[in-house]
């Protein structure tokens, strides 16, 4: 089973708007041709927070590059989106805000991490209940998805808007012999790592990316980006992040 995954799509209400001098529609629009173009039969398309840059109107833009998708896109807040804003905005086919969706031995586990008001992240009670239930639920695997990082990236000022109650996250985590991994986005840089049994993925912007191991602010050359998972019956995944070095212009995405 295929997922593709973008992620801090930073997208606006205008099309000629840039972030950290990237226009992001034309950086989206390129990013998600390339990732149709190369799998085509992916299963759902996973958009792991920051879908927009402040701005409610780039949830009509993201509706609009999504439009001829005929498979499922499933997104998660990120700290500059406005989650109640988002699932207003992406209620309809074929978009899935947060909760979880099943794949054949596999089920997806969306989380809201966001804290009002604040860059870092927290997941409530209530939502931390939620996950525990869903993977108490789940007869298979599981693949965790949140947008604030849960372990340390190495990156000083990166490491300070984390998920703040990374360790009630992972008592869960921890308690639940299913879990293959967990994915997040936030971090505008690729990581592949493990805590146990469990794959730990980052997954870089399809805008600018951050800096890997900074320990201030910095903006790194590296291209736009999306991650490919294979995920297998038997729980493992494999996994890749594929840049995109050169940005033709896609005037929409199929797929």
């Amino acid at each position: 089973m295929h997922i593709l995954q973008i992620t801090d799509p930073h997208l606006h209400g205008r099309a000629d708007r840039q972030v950290r001098g990237v226009s992001t529609d034309t950086s989206l629009r390129s990013v998600l041709g390339t990732a149709l173009a190369q799998f085509p039969d992916y299963e759902a398309l996973l958009v792991t927070g920051d879908l927009v840059q402040d701005d409610s109107g780039g949830y009509a833009r993201l509706r609009g590059i999504c439009s001829s998708l005929r498979k499922p896109v499933l997104c998660i807040p990120g700290n500059h989106d406005d989650p109640a804003t988002m699932a207003r905005e992406l209620c309809a086919q074929p978009f899935q805000v947060c909760g979880a969706r099943g794949f054949g031995a596999w089920r997806v586990v969306m989380l809201d991490s966001c804290d009002p008001g604040k860059v870092g992240g927290r997941i409530d009670a209530a939502e931390l209940a939620r996950l525990d239930e869903e993977l108490e639920r789940c007869d298979g695997h599981a693949l965790v998805c949140l947008h604030h990082h849960p372990v340390a990236m190495n990156s000083r000022w990166l490491d300070g808007i984390g998920l703040a109650n990374a360790a009630e996250f992972w008592r869960i985590i921890d308690s639940h012999a299913n879990v293959r991994g967990v994915s997040w986005g936030h971090v505008h840089q690729a990581f592949d790592g493990r805590r146990g049994g469990v794959r730990l993925f980052a997954t870089p912007s399809t805008g600018a990316q951050f800096a890997p191991g900074s320990e201030h602010f910095a903006v790194d050359g590296r291209p736009p980006a999306f991650r490919h998972y294979e995920l297998l019956p038997d729980g493992h995944i494999l996994s890749r992040v594929h840049w995109v070095a050169a940005l033709p212009s896609v005037s929409a995405a199929t797929g």
